[in-house]
């Protein structure tokens, strides 16, 4: 659907960190940032630049008012300003927005606003979002997937069944991925959905997803989220195998 090299700026290190960690502080003084008011007003204004400004200050600020200005700002015409709305978004989640992120995921020519869209949609905890994550850990840019695994993680674990379906996938990325860092985020999601579900044959094989990777994996990263996961779920297998691994000096 969309080619790694489609934006090179998406370099490894940004995909690693929260979809917030580059964006340039806001230069206002701490008092305005309290008051929302005049914010309110700039996330109509004429000006793109002040749109944006108003848009990523609610990234800061939790104001109920700014969710239907934010929805309609996913459709502007900057791109800044729909990147800055979809994190918005992510600090103020709402029941409302999760179809407006899900279109908008699905049409956005900027790597940028759809790593923002996946980051809102985890924090959003909509299963309206569990397929479309899924179909971007399988097909966008790395930046992409990479946030689409951890945001599965956590619309997944609202239902059984949403558990059992975003598994296989996440196994699938673990085991394929090109990318280090997707397959790391793979291991960690993998991990936390494990704590969901009962000793099935769904759990067992999660389980054997993770001791594969930190047996098999040639990267240092992944096999350590993996170690992390099975440390974390608790699984006597993996345990075991942490041990094994750790007395032949492995890992």
């Amino acid at each position: 659907m969309y080619d790694d090299d489609e934006f090179s700026l998406l370099a490894l290190q940004d995909e690693i960190d929260s979809p917030l960690d580059h964006l340039d502080p806001i230069e206002e003084s701490s008092s305005s940032l309290q008051n929302p008011e005049p914010m309110l007003l700039l996330l109509t204004a004429p000006n793109a630049p002040q749109r944006m400004l108003a848009a990523r200050a609610f990234c800061e600020l939790q104001e109920e008012r700014a969710i239907p200005h934010l929805i309609n700002l996913l459709t502007d015409t900057c791109p800044l300003v729909r990147v800055s709305a979809t994190y918005a978004l992510g600090r103020n989640p709402s029941s409302d927005a999760v179809e407006p992120l899900i279109n908008l995921l699905s049409k956005d020519w900027n790597g940028y606003v759809r790593k923002g869209v996946v980051w809102a949609l985890g924090n959003c905890s909509d299963r309206r979002a569990l397929q479309p994550l899924i179909h971007a850990l399988k097909t966008d840019i790395s930046a992409v997937r990479l946030w689409a695994a951890s945001s599965l993680s956590q619309i997944a674990k609202i239902d059984y069944e949403d558990v059992i379906t975003a598994i296989p996938r996440l196994i699938g990325s673990l085991r394929r991925d090109e990318v280090a860092a997707v397959r790391s985020n793979c291991a960690w999601a993998v991990g936390q959905l494990c704590r969901e579900l009962p000793l099935n044959v769904v759990y067992a094989t999660a389980i054997d997803a993770l001791i594969e990777a930190l047996v098999e994996d040639e990267d240092l990263g992944v096999k350590e989220d993996a170690k992390g996961a099975l440390l974390k779920v608790g699984d006597p297998r993996g345990l075991q195998m942490i041990e094994e691994l750790e007395l032949e000096g492995i890992i």
